[in-house]
């Protein structure tokens, strides 16, 4: 599935989060997103730091973090700047507009001042979207749809995934791309990100299906890889995230033919 380079594609943006992370991808050769599926602020900084420099996006879960402070916050912003990454807390907000705006700007971690990228469901309706641009935040930032999900029994209908489209094709400013398990879109100005990418598993317990960087990249389409527990449970998680690295970014230059 061919697709057009990462800085072409930077250049058709019209959203600035968007057009900054292609740009970083390019620079640093990384379609390589961390899941960072800890639960302490020191691991999670700890991990930030030592596979930084080989991701261009870190996925957070901001409400797992038990001791979750603004100093961790402002920490956490630090390294992306060092590191050059940007941040996506993964929230899935999926309620009515009014109450997704004051989830995204209020409460204790005001996610809409730190966050470069948050995402949503779909199932509300389109004012959740309204409700998330009318938050009060950063000025650079995108909202990512979730279209499609990898654990096993979802229940996300090709209608449904269809809907997504749609509402990110009237939104390219704020909806940068999708949450998916392949290419939903041929517009590349849209991003798919892929969860379950995982270089030895197939699968877990709890229902998660894996697939590997040439099956997400190559074969379905996708352009972000969502690594979790392949790095953060490794021994060297740095030695491991750059081989997700190495085999994310060769599978991106095969897809460019």
């Amino acid at each position: 599935m061919l697709r057009l380079p990462y800085a072409q594609r930077a250049e058709l943006q019209t959203n600035a989060a968007a057009k900054k992370l292609l740009q970083i991808m390019e620079a640093k050769q990384s379609n390589l997103s961390l899941s960072l599926d800890v639960t302490s602020k020191a691991e999670a900084l700890r991990l930030a730091d030592i596979v930084g420099p080989k991701l261009c996006l870190l996925k957070t879960h901001i409400d797992i973090i038990e001791d979750a402070d603004a100093a961790f916050i402002a920490d956490l912003t630090a390294l992306a700047k060092q590191h050059n990454f940007l941040i996506f807390e993964d929230r899935k907000f999926a309620d009515v507009g009014n109450t997704v705006k004051l989830q995204y700007e209020s409460g204790p971690f005001k996610i809409s001042s730190w966050a470069d990228f948050v995402n949503f469901h779909l199932l509300p309706g389109p004012g959740i979207l309204d409700g998330l641009i009318a938050a009060k935040g950063k000025a650079e930032r995108g909202f990512i749809v979730l279209s499609q999900m990898s654990s096993k029994g979802n229940l996300f209908t090709k209608d449904y995934s269809q809907a997504t489209v749609a509402l990110a094709e009237q939104h390219p400013e704020h909806v940068i791309g999708f949450i998916c398990q392949n290419k939903q879109t041929k517009d590349p100005r849209f991003l798919h990100l892929t969860p379950g990418v995982n270089l030895a598993s197939k699968g877990d317990a709890l229902g998660q299906q894996y697939r590997d960087p040439t099956q997400a990249i190559v074969k379905e389409g996708c352009d972000i890889i969502i690594v979790g527990r392949g790095i953060i449970e490794a021994d060297n998680p740095l030695t491991v995230a750059e081989e997700y690295r190495v085999a994310g970014w060769d599978a991106y230059q095969t897809s460019l033919g």
